[in-house]
């Protein structure tokens, strides 16, 4: 049995995301048990009891339950620019890398990715990518920020940092818009509450699918006004959906009940970060890694991310290259310490030592 009571599979350590996961007995027994109705007409019950908790949780006036985190980031582009209009994003972002450039295809805006050191961009990066107010130039309409900060290894914006942000790209006449898709684990490395750390964006994207374990399904938070386009946008892109209360079930208890063992993630990280940077050939600083990511250069052992991903493969754990050296691991609920020492061990027998990692940590 894996940490959340759900059935293991195969004895494979799956650390290739945290979307891997599945569902708790709980969850199963909610969705088993769901009140539903046809949410496309707003009868789902249980969705609006979803969608009235995280509204209430971040401090805002209303909520939309979206089948993906991809799709509550489009529909919030789609919200707050129009064609011709340019996006501000760090260079590593989900937006820019990993959404098939939606927000070109069908929002018709355009990214202008920043580059920052850890993937946390301050104002002053900021503004020097604002377009000057020329009509023949691309105006700069929105800000997005990303936290955690996935591609940079799961990095957390300072909260003071981001009303920063929020404050004057608002006094410039910007949105700003967060792709929290892991807020909540960046809420439980500040030790903050998400309505806080959030205040100062026009919208917020969070995932149930992610660290908080649900099967499915995101979540956008914003003002009344902001969602109620925002629903029609959904209706516009395919999103509708039906008698969704039996996937919300899991939601609910994934939004109240998840947030609370987050740190046990964030604790196994650090001891999979500790045993790799004990490795030959293995690049990481484990002081740096503040959630659930970890990201390792295994540039010293002289074999590509993308074999040595394939190797650890062969040992029982799963595992992600995202760049020509660099490995993504993440931990999530369904990783006991027992799999993260496996982890170690694997990788250890890959670049060529027995690991005695757990006796160092």
């Amino acid at each position: 049995m894996t940490a959340n009571g759900s059935e293991k599979r195969e004895d494979v350590v799956d650390l290739r995301s945290d979307t891997v996961t599945r569902p708790t007995p709980a969850m199963r027994a909610a969705m088993a048990a769901a009140d539903v109705g046809d949410d496309v007409y707003g009868e789902d019950p249980t969705v609006n009891r979803l969608q009235e908790r995280a509204a209430e949780i971040f401090g805002r006036e209303a909520a939309l339950f979206v089948p993906t985190g991809c799709m509550g980031n489009l529909l919030a582009i789609m919200g707050w620019t129009r064609p011709t209009n340019e996006v501000i994003c760090e260079l590593k972002a989900h937006v820019n890398l990993y959404e098939l450039a939606s927000m070109c295809a069908i929002a018709g805006a355009t990214p202008r990715p920043v580059p920052a050191a850890e993937g946390i961009l301050s104002w002053e990066l900021i503004e020097g990518a604002i377009r000057e107010k020329i009509y023949y130039d691309s105006q700069t309409a929105l800000v997005t920020l990303e936290n955690t900060n996935n591609m940079r290894g799961g990095t957390v914006y300072p909260t003071a940092v981001v009303d920063d942000i929020c404050e004057k790209a608002h006094a410039a006449g910007l949105r700003v818009h967060l792709d929290g898709a892991r807020v909540f684990n960046a809420a439980v490395a500040l030790g903050e509450a998400v309505a806080r750390m959030t205040r100062g964006f026009d919208s917020i994207m969070f995932c149930l699918s992610k660290g908080l374990g649900a099967p499915v399904g995101s979540m956008l938070v914003g003002s009344a006004e902001f969602i109620a386009q925002a629903r029609i946008g959904r209706k516009l892109l395919g999103g509708g959906m039906r008698q969704a209360g039996v996937i919300a079930a899991a939601g609910l208890i994934a939004l109240e009940e998840s947030p609370k063992r987050l740190h046990e993630d964030h604790e196994n990280a650090r001891r999979l970060a500790k045993g790799l940077g004990s490795l030959p050939g293995i690049a990481i600083d484990p002081k740096k890694v503040a959630t659930n990511i970890v990201i390792f250069d295994a540039q010293g052992t002289g074999k590509s991310a993308a074999k040595i991903s394939d190797e650890i493969g062969r040992h029982g754990v799963l595992c992600s290259a995202t760049d020509e050296f660099d490995v993504r691991m993440v931990t999530h609920c369904d990783v006991d310490r027992a799999g993260i020492d496996a982890a170690i061990a694997a990788v250890a027998a890959v670049v060529g030592q027995r690991s005695s990692a757990s006796a160092r940590i």
